[in-house]
This record gives C-alpha cells, sequence and structure tokens, in this order.
C-alpha cells in the first residue's frame, strides 16, 4: 500500500487483533494516529509538521498544531505535559559558557525564571549553526514554553521551527530596527563605531583590529562595519595585515599583536572584539618591550571583571550582561501570562575611559 501524503483522506481505525476485546474503562491516551485521523493526514504528515515544520504547507501545520494541543498529545517526553497544557520549560540556546558575558545572561534569567518555578533548559552551540538548530529541535519536542537564543545568525529554518509553534522567543545581545526578530541587546555595530571613534579623536591614523570570525556570527560582523564606517569618515581603512580574525583567547590576541608589529608600519592601536584578545595583546606588547599605551593603544569590549585589575587598567566598553539576562526573561514571562508586550529599547553599552589608550608618539 502506498504511504500517505498530505492529501491522502483520513486514515481508518487502526486494526485489531481477531478476537481481541475492546479496551474498556478509562480512554487511552492520543497518539499520533489519533491526530493524523482528526486532522485527516497521513502519520508521517504530522511527524514532519513536528520534526520539519518548514516542509509542511502552511495551512496543514496548522492545521495538524491545532489538532495535537486540542488532543494534549506532542512526541515522546513532552507530550503528557503537553496534555497539563504547562511545561514550565524555558530554553536557552547560547555560544558557549567559557565567557563570563553569557554565563550572566544565563545567570540573571535562571533567577528570575526559578521565582515563577520555571525551569531552565540551556544549550551550548559553539557557534556551529546545524548544533544550534539541532539543539532547539530537542528543546520543542521536549515542551519549550518558551526560547532566548543569542544572535540572529542561525539557519532559517531555527526560527521557521519556532514560529510554527507559536512558541514565544526573544534574540538576545543584538538590536537593529529592521529585524524581524524581537531583540534584547545593542546596537553592535554603533559601540565599535564609538570605539574607533575614540581612538581617531585621540590622532591615531593607522589602526588594527583583532576580532572573532565574522563568518556565522551576525554580532560581529557588525562590529567591524563599525570600525570601518568610523575610519572611512577620515578617508581610512583597515590594512589587510592589520585584521586578524581567529578564537577569542589571550593566545590569539597574544600573536596576533606580535603579527600586526612586525609589519611596515605597524599600528599604533589596536581594537580587540573582547577582553580576553585585548588582554592578549596587552601581554604581548608588555612582552616586546613596548609601552602600553605610549607605543600602542588597546582597546577591549565587555567589561569583564579583570579589565579593571591589569596593568595599565584597560579601556574598554562596558555592556550590562546581567540586565539583558532580566530583560530577556521578563519579555518572555510576559509572553507566557499572554501580554503581548511591546518592542524592547536597545541597551546603550557605555566607553569606559582607561589606561591603555592615549594620543600615538609624534
Amino acid at each position: 500500500m502506498p504511504a500517505m501524503s498530505e492529501r491522502d483522506p483520513k486514515p481508518g481505525p487502526a486494526p485489531r487483533a481477531s478476537g481481541a476485546p475492546a479496551v474498556s474503562g478509562a480512554p487511552r491516551a492520543p497518539r499520533a494516529v489519533d491526530v493524523a485521523a482528526a486532522a485527516e493526514v497521513s502519520i508521517a504528515t504530522v511527524s514532519r509538521v513536528f520534526n520539519n515544520p518548514e516542509k509542511v504547507a502552511p495551512a496543514i501545520r496548522e492545521r495538524v498544531l491545532a489538532t495535537a494541543k486540542a488532543m494534549g498529545w506532542m512526541p515522546h517526553a513532552a507530550g503528557s505535559a503537553l496534555a497539563r497544557r504547562r511545561t514550565s520549560i524555558v530554553g536557552a540556546v547560547i555560544p558557549t559558557l567559557d565567557n563570563e558575558v553569557f554565563a550572566a545572561q544565563v545567570g540573571a534569567m535562571q533567577a528570575a525564571f526559578a521565582d515563577r518555578g520555571i525551569t531552565l533548559l540551556l544549550s551550548c552551540f559553539n557557534y556551529d549553526q546545524d548544533q544550534a538548530a539541532h539543539d532547539v529541535q530537542a528543546m520543542l519536542a521536549r515542551g519549550v514554553e518558551a526560547l532566548a537564543i543569542v544572535g540572529e545568525a542561525h539557519r532559517p529554518d531555527l526560527f521557521a521551527s519556532i514560529q510554527a509553534r507559536h512558541i514565544p522567543y526573544i534574540v538576545t545581545y543584538s538590536h537593529r530596527p529592521d529585524s524581524p526578530h524581537p531583540c534584547i541587546g545593542f546596537d553592535n555595530r554603533q559601540a565599535f563605531y564609538t570605539i574607533a571613534r575614540h581612538l581617531l579623536d585621540l590622532g591615531h591614523e593607522t589602526i588594527g583590529v583583532i576580532i572573532q570570525p565574522t563568518a556565522g556570527n551576525d554580532r560581529v560582523a557588525a562590529r567591524l562595519d563599525g570600525v570601518r564606517e568610523a575610519l572611512a569618515e577620515r578617508g581610512l581603512g583597515i590594512r589587510p595585515q592589520h585584521l586578524c580574525e581567529g578564537e577569542w583567547s589571550i593566545d590569539f590576541g597574544r600573536q596576533s599583536v606580535r603579527a600586526m608589529l612586525a609589519t611596515d608600519p605597524p599600528p599604533t592601536a589596536v581594537i580587540c572584539g573582547n577582553d580576553y584578545l585585548a588582554l592578549g595583546a596587552l601581554l604581548e606588547a608588555r612582552a616586546m618591550g613596548l609601552s602600553v599605551p605610549h607605543d600602542l593603544s588597546i582597546t577591549g569590549f565587555d567589561d569583564i571583571a579583570i579589565s579593571r585589575q591589569l596593568d595599565p587598567p584597560l579601556t574598554t566598553m562596558h555592556v550590562d550582561n546581567h540586565e539583558i539576562g532580566r530583560r530577556a526573561a521578563a519579555y518572555l514571562l510576559a509572553c507566557l501570562e499572554g501580554s503581548r508586550p511591546s518592542a524592547l529599547p536597545p541597551l546603550v553599552p557605555t566607553l569606559i575611559r582607561r589606561g591603555t589608550t592615549a594620543a600615538p608618539r609624534r
């Protein structure tokens, strides 16, 4: 018998073994076959709606989802929770916990949700878009009621899967007026434009950049755009030998600044994509016998705790990461309570001028 498709009529009742009596008493829990019959689609279509929703026509997808919700059915472990209409689980999808920036967001969200008896389910996708999409599917299959996702640069089917289920979600660490997603974060382009302008106003004209990979990371790409825009306004640019993309580590910061300073002319200032890279740049410059900031100015980003303890203390951009987590949680809680919260205003990072920047030697 050929497999049924989205156009198939509803399947007949499941066959019963000859002579086997029907089960009496309490009604059995709904199954996928019951959803398929009620929605007049095949069992395969029900499976696709929950596993690959972008492959199902919107009208059919909505019918299956509405039927499943009305019957209290969902695949695997989420089924019984859906029958109660609540799972009290919210998901957070972040790149890594190695960086205290994302740990701060998660900590603030955890505290806010715990006050409401909600469990936070965490995914670290390690900047791998396929892993992020897989983790979101796994969370949806477990019945998460809402999601917070770092960044917009994800596979289109990740957001399609969430939207197909009408799950509230919010993108963190990103904010742009034309985003199709609800966002809580800051304007990454403007933040690094401000950093570059600070160095330009001090008199620097040859500026290097050490930054995390831009591929698959909308936030880092926007930051690099901000630096380029500020330089272009002064008729300047980033020399290819003065741009280093790589892992956000102290070691990469050290390697990159040593390579830049071997070029002719060397940069008189270096913009780093985060404070870890800046710490590496500072350590290597000092190891090479240079005076920071007189021989080389260095800037970071995030204002992590160690930044103010360095010698000299690091000029950097302060971001309130706890506030991002708190606002993200408040937005999702409002959605879960039936509200339609308005768009969140962006946070505004603050440039913290400390001892690693000064006018270049003449």
